[in-house]
């Protein structure tokens, strides 16, 4: 099995965990395996709305615990910023304010004319929690 695959069946794995309410493995398993953070945004575009749920719930949880190593998730949680789906551009807006990097920041102000009023909102409040973040950084050094 090449690496693709490989990933393909460990992300459908872990997002059928999801949905029967594994969360708790799933967090175990992220701790364990830092390769699986790139995996965080197909998680959030998955079609069913429990594993985008317990995906938000993971970020949130590893934040607390793992906050550096979810900066891999950014490039794939950014990606879906042009998802055709707003509820999706939306979930990845505020996942991106979750995670909190200021990498994020440039790729939410490219998305901040977003056709969806909602997805604009949650574009502003994850801008607004990122800045936040940074000059609190910045002062506390």
């Amino acid at each position: 099995m090449n690496k693709k695959q490989n990933t393909g069946s460990m992300l459908g794995m872990i997002a059928d965990y999801m949905e029967n309410g594994f969360l708790d493995n799933i967090v175990d398993m992220f701790k364990h395996d830092s390769s699986l953070y790139p995996l965080i945004g197909d998680m959030l575009a998955d079609k069913r709305g429990r594993v985008r749920i317990g995906t938000v719930a993971l970020v949130e949880t590893l934040k607390e615990t793992d906050s550096e190593k979810l900066r891999d998730s950014v490039p794939g949680v950014a990606r879906l910023l042009k998802n055709s789906n707003a509820a999706i551009r939306g979930d990845a807006a505020f996942l991106l304010g979750i995670i909190g990097s200021r990498e994020s920041l440039p790729l939410l102000n490219d998305a901040a004319n977003d056709e969806n009023e909602m997805v604009r909102e949650i574009i502003e409040d994850s801008i607004s929690t990122i800045s936040a973040l940074s000059s609190s950084h910045t002062n506390s050094h």
